[in-house]
């Protein structure tokens, strides 16, 4: 095995006369050659996936293809370290797999077949810039507007969606979304007093009844509800504290009487 890493990480005169073989004759035994000194590479990027949701043999074969299409690719009269070239070559097949394996959020057929553009030429120009590409420049490399960029670049970031249980990005506290999206609602607190006030209403009058209504249900002022019912102002105030009064009676002895019944 060191053998091998040794000869992986240092071409040797064999190995220079492979790739001249395969760039320029494309011989077939050169390429199987190369692809069986550089498979413990592929090996290695697939086993570090290995056990995550997918069979290392599955893994393997597709690192596999991506050191197949890094061989065919590579240009050795560049200069640049096969290694180097490969790796991403590789990582990106891996990438795809798993896109195409564990995708939880479905796109329009047309941006997933943008998404494997963009990748694709992601690669490619960070081999060449030396650096990740900006959208401009994979927009240029492909030929469509930049705003189609940022939309396959949004539907790849957004394609799983957040766990329920993910804390919040920022917080320093271990929370989660149930624990700050919904909030107590209000009303469970009202439900009591609702309950004992609909059975106190039925022992006033029906005056002090629509008093009560025109004053908290429709929230007339007590001039307003004078002129609706031909009253003074004093009237309504005087028949609106004896309707609470009344209320505020009826509710304690219903208190009282749920106490001692329990």
């Amino acid at each position: 095995m060191n053998a091998v890493m040794s000869r992986v990480a240092r071409p040797s005169t064999s190995e220079s006369e492979l790739w001249e073989r395969l760039s320029s004759e494309r011989d077939p035994a050169a390429r199987e050659e190369l692809l069986e000194i550089y498979l413990p590479v592929a090996r290695r990027m697939a086993g570090r996936y290995a056990g995550v949701s997918e069979p290392f043999d599955d893994l393997l074969q597709v690192a596999s293809l991506g050191l197949l299409n890094a061989i065919d690719r590579f240009d050795p009269g560049r200069g640049t370290p096969f290694i180097g070239f490969a790796k991403p070559t590789i990582l990106g097949e891996l990438k795809r797999y798993f896109r195409d394996r564990v995708w939880t959020v479905r796109v329009p057929r047309s941006i997933h077949d943008m998404m494997t553009r963009v990748e694709k030429a992601t690669e490619e120009l960070e081999l060449e810039l030396r650096r990740p590409p900006s959208v401009g420049e994979l927009a240029a490399e492909l030929g469509v507007e930049s705003a189609e960029v940022l939309e396959v670049l949004e539907a790849n970031h957004n394609r799983r969606p957040l766990s329920l249980d993910a804390p919040r990005v920022g917080s320093d506290e271990d929370d989660s979304p149930p624990d700050w999206v919904g909030e107590q609602d209000r009303g469970y607190e009202l439900v009591e007093d609702r309950i004992m006030l609909q059975n106190a209403l039925p022992g006033l009058g029906e005056r002090e009844r629509q008093i009560l209504k025109l004053r908290f249900v429709d929230e007339m002022p007590q001039s307003r509800i004078a002129e609706r019912l031909g009253c003074s102002q004093m009237q309504v105030s005087r028949l609106l504290r004896r309707a609470l009064q009344q209320l505020r009676e009826e509710a304690d002895t219903a208190s009282q009487s749920e106490g001692e019944v329990a």
